[in-house]
């Protein structure tokens, strides 16, 4: 159960039926004896042993049920022990517990870590055009501030307008990523449902929201920056008064301190931005939201964090290191110039290397971005039917016919994905797994 309205809360449980048992009235019927003339030939059943079956009798022919595979037939051809022509034996998958609904890429059940992975790398796969669109966007944004800040550097080493080009790429680069992980979390919530989704109906539903999410990720920072310039101050006085350097390397302890706190608290508040997308929340609603979500579950929320942050950085160094290659074999000698060529962040690159790292780091941003995004979205979706049984109502909406469009009837952007048929449903094949 829910502890706020929001996308796709679930529902009440059933109440307990009070008419199951048989009626008080109406006694049953007796069984009916079967009065068919036995056939010519046919060997007549074995009596019955106490508890109604043929308890300790042997099957004709000397044949025994076989555990775990098909009934075998006896020598009549029927099968043995009560069984059905055709029917599963003993632990055949007939026998097991049913499959979870899988309507798009991820199993409507509490996920196991390697489930969370493969749907993040599924909607990617799936939905390429809007995630590689928008991540694409946003990549070229940053190559483009950051390459043009070197270059400028490169240039003129001494001059102070590469310093305003990388302050201002620092700003406008976190409000590029701020919508792109807006966008690609309706992205991600359609691709659960198996729905279509595109640019348009990914922007009609995060619009309303995307200030808010401007809001909240200054006041997650400001959170965690205030947290570490009090863990840092003691190490800054010290160091500035000229003190005993043994002072000065106890306050290291304070800042390790202020390290874990800040960690902890990232980690907290990391489900907020999908709860405040999803469930249309205020922005310390969402915060509060997230909070309670991680509750019982940090550990697994940071371990699955990252991981995918680290697979994230593996598959960008696969895309980067080629094109760093490439640029030194290109440039050769001049990949460092002399000394009249460092400025203020180091030594300048030849724009040519510029230009091949920029290449390689837009492609890879075009995968990480999405990738981290959906593992963010698929955690907290993970939370919520761990947490309130959220499988429920998305296996209902995914069976319910409704428009696929995103949009309700009244015409305004929907907050969750809608409830319709998915196009590429297909089960489970895994079965229910544990966390």
């Amino acid at each position: 159960m829910t502890d706020t309205p929001g996308w796709a809360s679930p529902g009440s449980p059933e109440p307990p039926r009070e008419d199951a048992g048989p009626s008080d009235t109406a006694p049953p019927a007796p069984p009916q004896a079967d009065t068919a003339p036995p056939q010519a030939g046919a060997v007549p059943p074995p009596a019955p042993g106490p508890y109604g079956g043929a308890y300790g009798q042997q099957p004709p022919h000397g044949r025994q049920p076989q555990w775990g595979g098909q009934p075998q037939p006896g020598w009549n051809g029927q099968p043995q022990w009560g069984g059905a022509p055709g029917a599963p034996g003993w632990g055949a998958p007939g026998w097991g517990r049913p499959q979870s609904p899988k309507p798009g890429v991820i199993p409507l059940r509490p996920l196991a870590v390697g489930e969370l992975l493969d749907g993040a790398f599924t909607t990617v796969r799936r939905y390429w055009r809007p995630t590689v669109g928008l991540s694409l966007g946003v990549a070229i944004a940053d190559q483009v501030l950051s390459a043009g800040a070197e270059w400028w550097e490169y240039e003129q080493p001494e001059a102070i307008g590469p310093l305003v080009l990388t302050f201002a790429s620092l700003l406008i680069t976190p409000l590029l990523g701020l919508l792109a992980a807006g966008l690609l979390t309706m992205v991600v919530s359609r691709a659960i449902l198996g729905l279509p989704a595109t640019l348009g109906n990914a922007w009609a539903a995060a619009r309303p929201q995307l200030l808010k999410l401007v809001g909240l990720t200054l006041i997650t920072t400001l959170i965690v920056i205030g947290v570490m310039a009090v863990a840092v101050a003691p190490m800054v006085v010290l160091g500035l008064s000229d003190a005993d350097d043994g002072l000065v390397a106890l306050s290291l302890l304070p800042m390790l301190a202020g390290l874990v706190v800040a960690v902890w608290l990232m980690v907290q508040l990391s489900l907020a931005a999908p709860a405040l997308m999803l469930e249309k929340q205020g922005v310390f609603t969402a915060l509060s939201r997230s909070r309670r979500l991680v509750k019982g579950a940090w550990w697994r929320t940071f371990g699955v964090t990252l991981l995918g942050q680290l697979i994230a950085g593996l598959i960008a160094a696969v895309f980067v290191l080629p094109f760093t290659f490439i640029g030194i074999a290109v440039v050769g000698e001049d990949v460092v110039g002399d000394s009249s060529d460092f400025g203020a962040f180091g030594a300048a690159k030849p724009p040519a290397l510029i230009l091949i790292l920029s290449i390689g780091a837009i492609l890879a941003s075009c995968i990480t971005i999405p990738l981290t995004s959906a593992i963010n979205v698929l955690l907290y979706v993970d939370r919520r039917i761990r947490r309130e049984g959220l499988d429920i109502e998305l296996a209902r909406a995914a069976s319910t016919p409704a428009a696929t469009d995103g949009t309700p009837t009244d015409g305004t952007p929907a907050a969750a994905p809608p409830a319709g048929p998915p196009t590429d449903a297909t089960p489970d094949q895994t079965g229910p797994q544990g966390s």
